[in-house]
């Protein structure tokens, strides 16, 4: 299985000539399937795989994460160049997303207005475990045995009678089987890294889990960054993610560098970061 990251929030020290973005943009490329796992805040996914000679048009799903525009703001965009790929997503939540925090800042977070229903023939919406194309999975029912991301703290959803914090209702998993294991993609991850790894058991309790790609939502606040936990807690997760049985984590986008170097120390070879222009082999 072949992953490429066609956008993230940094560039991999080979691709300087791509764009970054603060976002996430993952094609997936396995016994002849093309996925793309989220699109990225804008268009920079797109000239970025145009710069890499890849054809998005061959792309035959679209599975977006979650509902967050730093995930979904790249759609327009592939729906320029592509005309036939469904997007497969969780329903919308009950409130629009917003970014709160320091008493101060207030930001909406979600997708575009209106997208959902301008491109309405593009979307299918999903809520119970599918298999959407051969091997190719999404998970919804996401389970809560562990903690959240403290990160998840800033994130609300504004209803007419004022703001409640974000359930994450809307946030699904993408597993893929290859021929020797799994492969599971986290999005942002706010529903925990460890739930999520979790729920992959539940789902496949005989399969190997070769990696877990994603995010894991670990910063606080994106800019400056800072780490939502402790560095306590931190040292904890590292230990947790250690017994569960994965055999490599790649992660980006939202784990944030302070956050990623603890968790390096905790895992080591069994964690690597992956940055815009990065092509991971599985």
């Amino acid at each position: 299985m072949k992953i490429t990251t066609l956008v993230e929030n940094e560039l991999a020290r080979d691709h300087r000539d791509l764009e970054a973005e603060f976002g996430l943009s993952l094609l997936i490329e396995h016994a002849g399937q093309r996925i793309l796992f989220d699109t990225g805040a804008a268009g920079a996914a797109m000239r970025n795989a145009s710069h890499l000679g890849i054809d998005l048009r061959q792309v035959d799903a679209v599975v977006l994460s979650h509902h967050h525009f730093d995930h979904g703001g790249g759609l327009p965009a592939f729906f320029a160049i592509n005309s036939h790929a469904k997007v497969y997503l969780r329903h919308p939540p009950a409130g629009k997303e917003f970014f709160r925090a320091l008493l101060v800042v207030s930001r909406y977070i979600g997708l575009e207005e209106g997208l959902l229903e301008r491109f309405k023939d593009r979307f299918v919406f999903v809520d119970t475990f599918t298999e959407f194309l051969p091997a190719a999975y999404i998970v919804t029912n996401i389970t809560h045995r562990h903690g959240l991301p403290k990160g998840d703290r800033y994130l609300y959803l504004k209803q007419n009678d004022g703001y409640v914090r974000d359930p994450f209702s809307h946030e699904l998993m993408l597993v893929v089987r290859d021929d020797d294991g799994l492969i599971a993609f986290t999005g942002c991850g706010h529903s925990g890294v460890l739930n999520m790894v979790d729920s992959v058991i539940e789902h496949f309790p005989h399969d190997r889990i070769k990696a877990v790609v994603g995010g894991f939502h670990l910063i606080g606040i994106p800019v400056p960054e800072t780490m939502a936990a402790s560095k306590d807690e931190m040292v904890a997760l590292a230990q947790e993610m250690r017994k569960m049985p994965v055999d490599a984590y790649w992660t980006g986008h939202c784990t944030g560098h302070k956050a990623f170097e603890i968790l390096k120390e905790g895992l080591g070879a069994k964690l690597e970061a992956f940055h815009t222009g990065t092509a991971l082999t599985i």
